[in-house]
């Protein structure tokens, strides 16, 4: 496979659900439609914000399938696919790609914390049985281990549709590093909102975006800035938002990002157990942020 560079802004979908809890379809293909119409350059479903650990299997399935029947070609989309066993990440990358996604998105294998070998070889079987492009998903915090820069290059040569990652490690020295021993045909993606514009500076290419559920015409602005060397407004951009991306981030995600949407009317703001909504004190430090970028009153 050659390899592809992209880059851009994309946005790490919430799933939305109705009252009753259950997947709310016609509000997603309200979201996805917001999204193309922002100038966004793709989706990403059932990643964590899109609180794929409470969806059944058949659940998680559905939403890719929507996703890409509501994107029509519009707009890239990057499943999140991937899984801490192994059997069952290949299962939904294969899924997906019958379903007709453009890439997929591997989260490292959570709470069993497996050894940079078994990284290695877990990212290894997954990228042997699909065709499609690969972005891992780099995130420590949540999953305990980190996929370090070594075992991103010996994935890079192994598997020639590993063509990503995604950083959520809040490491500007590790993009660094990366951009530096992987050449310019591999993707850095951020993972917080609130590092793009510094990730860049160091070699990123996008990012996978939370607040672009709330400000997609701000975030995809900020991104097109940068393309063409206009750091200066893409950096006036980046202040007015940073306020907006750390509350968003209070009591973590996604309820803190449903709750804005909640209060801009796209999205019903529920969310599955064990996740609950946010204390009112913080709906009330997002809805100060809002009110302060014109958003609401």
């Amino acid at each position: 496979m050659q390899r592809t560079k992209v880059r851009g802004a994309y946005t790490a979908l919430v799933t939305p659900f109705d009252v009753s809890g259950k997947i709310d379809e016609l509000r997603l293909r309200e979201q996805i439609t917001r999204q193309i119409q922002a100038g966004m350059t793709g989706i990403v479903p059932v990643g964590t914000t899109g609180e794929s650990p409470t969806l059944s299997m058949e659940e998680h399935l559905r939403v890719i399938e929507l996703s890409v029947r509501f994107a029509d070609g519009n707009v890239e989309v990057l499943a999140g696919t991937g899984a801490n066993s192994t059997d069952e990440a290949i299962y939904l990358t294969k899924e997906a790609e019958r379903l007709g996604v453009g890439g997929s998105l591997q989260v490292a294998p959570y709470y069993n914390k497996p050894s940079q070998e078994g990284l290695f070889q877990h990212f290894c079987a997954i990228a042997k049985e699909t065709g499609l492009p690969i972005t891992l998903y780099n995130i420590p915090g949540r999953c305990g281990v980190d996929i370090t820069v070594d075992t991103v290059c010996r994935l890079k040569e192994s598997a020639p549709n590993v063509v990503g990652i995604k950083v959520a490690n809040g490491s500007m020295d590790y993009v660094t590093e990366l951009r530096a021993r992987l050449g310019h045909d591999f993707t850095i993606l951020s993972g917080d909102d609130s590092l793009t514009l510094p990730f860049i500076s160091v070699g990123a290419d996008g990012v996978i975006s939370v607040a672009s559920n709330v400000v997609p015409e701000m975030l995809a602005e900020m991104l097109r800035m940068t393309y063409v060397g206009n750091f200066t407004s893409a950096r006036e951009v980046h202040a007015r938002l940073y306020a907006l991306t750390k509350s968003l981030f209070l009591e973590g995600n996604p309820v803190g990002v449903k709750s804005a949407m909640e209060q801009l009317g796209l999205d019903s703001g529920v969310v599955r157990l064990p996740l609950v909504k946010v204390q009112p004190m913080t709906a009330s430090a997002i809805r100060k942020e809002l009110v302060a970028l014109g958003l609401c009153e």
